[in-house]
């Protein structure tokens, strides 16, 4: 599930994503402009920044701008960043696999199987669609560009 965090954060990536090309948008801009806590923002906007997705300027005519293009930015990385990997379960993620305590047969454990189906759909999607590409939903919410990603 997506918590807050991950929320937020795709608001304020979106946010900037709308902006002029070489602008900015300061913390407060973003969170009033979302309904956001600044205190909570601040956290999330510098972890999106050492990850790469944002720069920031201190100063006059400083702030918070996309470090790439938002056709660039995958939200699946904007939601592991944050939130971490997308597996429901911990032995169902590729990248912080933690075994099951009650796991007898690791290859047939059907909630595994399951569960690494859920995170492979999960993936595919969210790592196929851009920033660009929720803007675009929310400009014509009855396109399903789903096949177009």
């Amino acid at each position: 599930m997506l918590t807050n965090k991950g929320k937020y954060g795709l608001k304020a990536m979106l946010f900037l994503a709308r902006l002029e090309p070489g602008s900015s948008a300061m913390g407060q801009e973003i969170a009033t402009a979302n309904n956001i806590p600044k205190k909570f923002l601040d956290a999330i906007l510098l972890e999106l920044r050492n990850a790469g997705m944002l720069r920031s300027k201190k100063g006059p005519g400083g702030g918070y701008a996309l470090a790439r293009t938002p056709r660039e930015i995958r939200i699946g990385h904007i939601i592991r960043t944050l939130d971490g990997p997308l597996a429901p379960i911990g032995c169902a993620s590729k990248s912080a696999y933690v075994p099951c305590q009650d796991c007898e047969d690791l290859a047939t454990c059907s909630v595994r199987i399951t569960m690494s189906k859920v995170r492979d759909a999960m993936s595919d999607i969210l790592d196929r669609l851009s920033l660009q590409d929720m803007i675009t939903f929310a400009e014509a919410p009855n396109v399903d560009l789903m096949y177009n990603i």
